[in-house]
């Protein structure tokens, strides 16, 4: 899932709304903003477009998998990246990262900003550490536009905190069109794109459901679900990160939302012109979810789950089997804060540590996440990666097995 705040305050325009339709290969690829990305399991990657209100599939595929899978580590990636663009590091916002789940090589989607515009690009790191740009005129492609897509005109409302008043921050916030979160994450599953974001005019929360290749058919859901921290369901926030899974012999979507609901979906539910209601499990407390990453810890199918305002958590997708569902009236009225007594509700994994800020975060491979991780100290833009299990640096840390005296007293 990308930030969109930086980028979108940025751009004066927005394309107009397009009506559902493929466009083949043998075009010019006309991508406009390179948001949310998400591989097929033989290299195709998805780029959402916000501004065109579609979804390119570029054909990757034909690339082979390494003997080993490298460990990269590249400090200052953002300013690596304004080099390759010839722009400062000031005028780029990442927006989205994915890994090849065939060649692990990662992809990192970017706007280049300006006065009145901005461009997208994608940057490829190989397994070597080498960054390129993605020449996209060179790759095959297949386009699909939505359909339903939000208006261009609609934006935020402003609001400040209580009685406080609005900052120029939080009216800045007034500028950005809700159009901008048309595409917020994908998942690809067994042939199937599933997309959420918004769409339709007042219930907003969409999810799609794409054939692929694209055909030019699609399904588009609305979702409710009942948010435990605000008590009150919710249509129009929409899904901010998910993962499909199998759970109780069911294949269901496992999604999060901001301040931070998690919910099941079945994807039978997921029909064009439905309303579902989704099934609130567990509620974290306040944050915006990130990325859900699905990977296997202990021999078992876990979920890492980051946030631009908590620790990480992991799920074990066994906990979800038969987890309670809640909706208004299993708990006591009102409002929730984080330190509201029965807060955080249902089942929710483990918070686990992770030293630094994650942006971004996926699978490399050979038992390793990858992420774009903020140094907490430094504040540097770091392209790291480490075994899932611990994906943690200790550099910033000191501990009991730092200490020089303490391996001397374990050799005696």
């Amino acid at each position: 899932m990308f930030n969109v705040n930086k980028t979108i305050l940025s751009l004066a325009f927005i394309t107009s709304s397009l009506t559902s339709g493929v466009y083949a290969a043998e075009q010019k690829i006309d991508l406009k903003f390179a948001g949310a990305l998400e591989f097929s399991d033989t290299g195709t990657l998805f780029v959402g477009d916000n501004y065109n209100g579609a979804i390119y599939a570029l054909d990757l595929t034909g690339g082979k998998a390494p003997d080993t899978v490298t460990p990269i580590y590249l400090n200052d990636i953002d300013t690596r990246i304004a080099n390759i663009l010839g722009v400062g590091k000031s005028a780029i916002a990442i927006n989205d990262m994915a890994v090849n789940p065939v060649t692990s090589d990662i992809y990192i989607s970017v706007s280049r900003l300006g006065n009145f515009d901005s461009s997208p690009a994608i940057i490829k790191i190989k397994q070597d550490a080498q960054i390129e740009l993605l020449d996209l005129e060179t790759v095959a492609f297949q386009k699909q536009t939505l359909s339903h897509y939000p208006d261009q005109e609609t934006t935020f409302k402003p609001r400040g905190l209580g009685p406080t008043p609005a900052l120029k921050r939080d009216l800045a916030k007034g500028k950005v069109a809700i159009s901008s979160l048309a595409i917020l994450d994908m998942e690809y599953y067994k042939g199937e794109l599933f997309v959420s974001g918004v769409a339709f005019d007042n219930f907003l929360s969409t999810l799609r459901r794409i054939p692929y290749p694209f055909t030019g058919e699609q399904s588009a859901a609305n979702v409710e679900m009942y948010h435990i921290a605000h008590d009150q369901f919710e249509t129009r926030a929409p899904i901010r990160t998910m993962s499909v899974q199998e759970i109780g012999g069911k294949t269901q979507l496992v999604a999060a939302y901001t301040c931070s609901p998690i919910v099941l979906i079945e994807l039978d539910e997921i029909v064009d012109g439905a309303k579902i209601s989704a099934r609130t499990v567990m509620d974290y407390g306040n944050g915006q979810p990130i990325d859900m990453v699905s990977y296997s810890l202990n021999g078992q199918d876990a979920l890492f789950l980051t946030s631009n305002g908590r620790a990480p958590h992991v799920i074990p997708v066994d906990s979800l089997k038969g987890a309670k569902s809640y909706t208004k009236g299993d708990l006591p009225e009102g409002g929730k804060s984080d330190t509201h007594p029965l807060m955080p509700v249902g089942d929710t994994g483990k918070a686990v540590m992770f030293e630094g800020m994650s942006m971004h975060i996926d699978n490399l491979g050979g038992g390793r996440f990858v992420s774009l991780t903020r140094d907490m100290y430094t504040g540097s833009l770091n392209l790291d990666s480490n075994f899932d299990w611990f994906p943690n640096r200790i550099h910033n840390l000191q501990a009991e097995y730092d200490f020089p005296q303490y391996w001397a007293e374990k050799k005696q």
